[in-house]
């Protein structure tokens, strides 16, 4: 097998026997195979097993009865799942046209690339397929922000948010993929040093059935994005920041009930640092506690440092209180807000690092894991 070609599908039965036609003709002198990945609620399923009896290549079925991940998810899967490894990844509605497929090969075939891009805006590439002049702005916008928030990864690429892309999945580390819904092109090429070509195309419009696009998608996309840029990071700030509005909340409600500022802010900040520790633990760096100190040992460097950045952090919320004249809940944001960079950098390269092994450890293996550990995807 040549080429394993991967349609994630949601609901798309009236497109099934059209796709599959149209892939045939398009491979019919490249060995391959579609490989469907489904999560329906419809008859997709049924319909996928009716038209693999009659169909000139081979089809296969996964159907999810859980859709972890989403589409880019389903693509995952897909990988795992191929017999080539070579994938195409393309919709299941027809607006990426199979007659290119052979195009994507016959570029890739050159030896020269890891992953080529069917690109909406590369030379004589369209995206009229996209419905109406809302849909057509955002697309531009989000691809104009994901190129600004890789600008290396992305050199050349002027399309990373298609669906539509050849990728060999031998430069991909799959395990290491944390997709999140639909982009999962973003996620490969943000995640690999693979090799990247582009060929045009037209976005066609769908053949049958609706748009599975919406603003929750957005969401997800702005969300992911994060994630993927600042790593840990971005999910140690979330936290950060709910343990702010905690923080601010408490001091508010204490001294609205009498109590004086500096009590009102030691029991926040201790609630607070008691919290912050159980939801880092269970959604930043859960994936690197095995290879870290124990979990008594980790809450007590954790809880040591906390106390020791309120010890200073508390006197000057209390001086800005007194000599600025600003109100303690005001005064408390902005000196949280200075410690966030402090706490992060002290948790990632001293509470979750690994342990030594070895005195006589390569100091550079060291410092390369606690790297890998602070950029790696945190997963929520």
């Amino acid at each position: 097998m040549q080429l394993s070609v991967i349609v994630p599908t949601y609901n798309e039965a009236p497109n099934v026997a059209e796709l599959v036609a149209r892939i045939s003709e398009a491979t019919r002198d490249i060995q391959a195979e579609i490989v469907f990945v489904d999560d329906s609620t419809d008859a997709t399923p049924e319909v996928i097993t009716e038209v693999a009896r009659t169909a000139s290549l081979p089809v296969r079925l996964v159907h999810r009865d859980i859709a972890t991940g989403g589409l880019g998810g389903a693509v995952v899967v897909g990988f795992d799942a191929a017999t080539a490894d070579v994938c195409i990844v393309m919709d299941g509605d027809l607006q990426h046209p199979p007659e290119d497929i052979p195009r994507l090969w016959d570029r890739y075939s050159r030896g020269d690339v890891d992953v080529v891009v069917a690109s909406r805006y590369d030379g004589e590439g369209s995206n009229g397929g996209l419905s109406g002049v809302s849909r057509v702005a955002v697309s531009r916008t989000a691809t104009a922000l994901t190129k600004a928030m890789f600008p290396g990864k992305l050199r050349g690429v002027s399309d990373p948010m298609t669906g539509f892309f050849l990728v060999d999945r031998r430069v991909l580390d799959i395990p290491r993929l944390n997709p999140r819904g639909f982009k999962i092109l973003l996620e490969i090429l943000a995640r690999s040093n693979a090799r990247v070509a582009e060929v045009p195309f037209q976005f066609a419009g769908r053949h049958a059935g609706e748009s599975k696009a919406s603003a929750r998608q957005g969401v997800w996309f702005l969300w992911h994005l994060a994630l993927l840029r600042f790593g840990k990071m971005s999910l140690f700030a979330v936290i950060g920041a709910l343990g702010a509005v905690a923080n601010i909340v408490i001091v508010w409600a204490l001294t609205r009930l009498g109590m004086d500022d500096i009590p009102a802010m030691v029991i926040a900040a201790e609630t607070t640092i008691i919290g912050n520790f159980l939801l880092q633990e269970r959604f930043v760096f859960q994936d690197v506690k095995q290879e870290a100190s124990g979990v008594w040992s980790r809450f007590a460097k954790s809880f040591a440092f906390n106390n020791a950045e309120a010890l200073v952090r508390i006197p000057l919320t209390a001086m800005l209180v007194s000599t600025w004249h600003i109100s303690v809940v005001i005064a408390t944001a902005l000196t949280l807000a200075l410690a966030f960079i402090a706490r992060f950098l002290f948790h990632a390269l001293v509470v979750y690092a690994p342990r030594r092994r070895k005195v006589s450890a390569a100091n550079r293996d060291l410092l390369d894991k606690i790297d890998e550990q602070i950029m790696a995807p945190g997963e929520l």
